[in-house]
Parts: C-alpha cells; sequence; structure tokens
C-alpha cells in the first residue's frame, strides 16, 4: 500500500482514525517516544547531570566483554524466565479451567483466594519468617524438631537454595492478570458451541478443550502470555526484597535489577538504557515465538 492509497483509507475512515486518536497519542508520548528515547542514550554516556555524550557501540560491548556481573544477571534472568513464565502460565490457565463452571458464588470465593497474593502488598514478606536462617524460621524449626538437621539453614543467603526459594515465591504470587483474564475468556465462551461440538462427535472433556476452548480463546491466551513474559523477564523487586541489595555470589542477580542499579543508583542511564533495549528485544523476540506457538492452534 501506498501513502496516497494509506491517505485515501484514512479520510474514508476519518471517523473511526478520530476515536482512537486520543489512544494512539497517549501510547505514542507513554510508550513509543519512551522506547525510542531508551535506544537512543544506550549509544551515549549520560549521567543526568551533563548533556550525553556518544559512544556509540562502547554500552554494547563493555555489557559483553567487561561487565562479568550483567553476563550473570543474563544467566540467572533467562533461568527465572524459563521456568516461571511456562508454568506461572499454565498454572493461571489451569486453575481457571478447573474452577469455570463451579457455582459462581464458589467459583467468586476460589477466584479471590488464588488472585490475593498478587495484589496484595508485600504479601510475600511472609516467606521472610517462613524461611528466616535462624531457629525461630518457620522451615528451620521444624527440621530442627524432627531432627533433619543440626543446625539452621541460611535459605535466603545460602547459593544453593536462593534461586528455587524466589522461584517458588514468585510462582505463588503468578496467579493475577493472566488468570483473570483467562476466567473472562472462558465465562465468554457460549455453551452453544460445546454442544455442536457433541453433535459432531467430541466425546469427552479434553476434546472440547483442544477442538473448541483453546481455538476460542487465542486473543486471551496471547494477551496472558505477554504478561506472563513481561512478568517474568522484568523481576526484581520481589527477589531483591527477599535475598538482599547484593545477593551472595549474584545468585538471584537479574537484568532489572543490573538496570536499576546502573539507573537509579549509579545514574549511568546510557549503559542502563543498553541493557533496557538488550530485554526488550529478547521479550520481543519470545513474544513473536509464543504467538507462532499460539496461531497454531486451529
Amino acid at each position: 500500500m501506498n501513502l496516497s492509497q494509506l491517505w485515501s483509507e484514512m479520510k474514508a475512515n476519518r471517523t473511526s482514525y478520530l476515536f482512537i486518536a486520543p489512544f494512539m497519542v497517549i501510547f505514542a508520548i507513554f510508550v513509543i517516544v519512551p522506547i525510542l528515547v531508551s535506544i537512543g542514550l544506550s549509544f551515549t554516556y549520560f549521567n543526568m547531570v551533563q548533556p550525553p555524550r556518544w559512544v556509540g557501540w562502547q554500552n554494547y560491548l563493555t555489557l559483553f566483554l567487561e561487565d562479568e556481573i550483567f553476563l550473570i544477571a543474563v544467566k540467572n534472568t533467562l533461568l527465572f524466565a524459563a521456568i516461571t513464565g511456562p508454568i506461572s502460565y499454565f498454572m493461571c490457565f489451569v486453575f481457571a479451567w478447573l474452577i469455570n463452571e463451579l457455582n459462581p458464588k464458589i467459583r467468586a470465593v476460589l477466584t479471590l483466594l488464588f488472585y490475593a497474593p498478587s495484589i496484595s502488598a508485600n504479601a510475600y514478606m511472609i516467606w521472610l519468617v517462613i524461611f528466616s536462617g535462624d531457629a525461630y524460621g518457620y522451615i528451620n524449626g521444624i527440621l530442627l524438631y524432627w531432627g533433619v538437621i543440626d543446625k539452621p539453614i541460611q535459605w535466603l543467603v545460602d547459593p544453593n537454595w536462593m534461586m528455587p526459594i524466589v522461584i517458588m515465591v514468585a510462582l505463588w504470587m503468578s496467579l493475577g492478570v493472566s488468570f483473570l483474564t483467562f476466567i473472562a475468556g472462558l465465562q465468554g465462551i457460549d455453551d452453544m458451541y460445546y454442544e455442536a461440538a457433541v453433535i459432531d462427535g467430541v466425546r469427552n472433556r479434553w476434546q472440547e478443550l483442544w477442538y473448541i476452548t483453546l481455538p476460542l480463546m487465542k486473543p486471551h491466551l496471547m494477551f496472558g502470555a505477554i504478561i506472563s513474559i513481561t512478568n517474568s523477564f522484568a523481576a526484581a523487586g520481589q527477589i531483591q526484597a527477599l535475598t538482599g541489595q547484593t545477593p551472595t555470589d549474584w545468585a538471584t542477580w537479574t537484568i532489572m535489577q543490573h538496570i536499576n542499579d546502573y539507573g537509579y543508583v549509579r545514574y549511568e542511564m546510557g549503559y542502563a538504557s543498553a541493557m533496557a533495549v538488550l530485554l526488550f528485544i529478547t521479550m520481543v523476540l519470545v513474544q513473536r515465538l509464543v504467538q507462532r506457538l499460539l496461531a497454531k492452534l486451529a
């Protein structure tokens, strides 16, 4: 489509474009412009005091050739995302599917119970008590009482335990927006599709799920995938609250924490922008891969 055809189409549908114009303006200001600015700053040295100074590819070369902590953060982020992303996505759909046809009152109560950890500010802090490194921590207290261990384990200091615990807490809090989206999608499927499927030969719930439910929920599944990808790759606050500002041997240090460190502590915004651009590209590529997989649904 050339520019003249595009302009003709916009004139023919100008009313529709006027309706979406406010959203597009806001989207451009708060999403597109910051992304473009971040890309530009990633090629500069910018300390927020002096004007940005062009350094070309230096920030990116430093990331991969000199910054060993960044490479550790990449490994931790990919491990964290590879486990929490798919599992939380699967959990959200399975729990939504299981409670979908329950009595509305029971469904409402269960939805609240599953969703509550994700909306309760600092709810994850209870895990600091559960995995406290002294004898008063719940886990240590129980294991000491049973004689399984003879001294308290430093759960959130020992690198061997830190990442598994962080992943477990993240999964506990993962039934959030995706979970509600899947419930809404399941509730929006008309019963006539299932009745027609029975006539066509569908005989059990698994066939209903594969041939009816999943294809009709593709938009909801895509939205849930984007949320899961974003949450898993951008994890920082909860992890830092559990394992501290500088975790032992950087065992739970993620790219997002590295970005926050350079951006908000050291004020090296150009270097932080380079990391943010790489993280953004990775998230987009993973999202495109998931989109291709979901597109294969009938």
